[in-house]
């Protein structure tokens, strides 16, 4: 699975964060816990190789930090 599927799974992470909009998912440790069962959903979806598992679920989260950043604006 190449960064271009990666980044879209972390755009779609992003758009289901945004529907719960009342959770400051940046600083929430269980919040961030719930990204990673998010992110493990996604990667089931897109039928990402197990082993390779815990390295996307980095890199996701990496990116989706970003997207938040920039949506939010700081």
């Amino acid at each position: 699975m190449g960064s271009e599927q990666l980044r879209f799974i972390a755009h779609e992470l992003v758009e289901q964060m945004r529907k719960s909009v009342t959770v400051d998912w940046q600083h929430k440790s269980s919040a961030r816990a719930k990204m990673r069962v998010l992110v493990k959903r996604i990667l089931k979806r897109f039928g990402y190789p197990p082993d390779l598992e815990q390295e996307a679920i980095q890199t996701v989260l990496a990116q989706a930090e970003i997207l938040m950043r920039e949506v939010s604006g700081h």
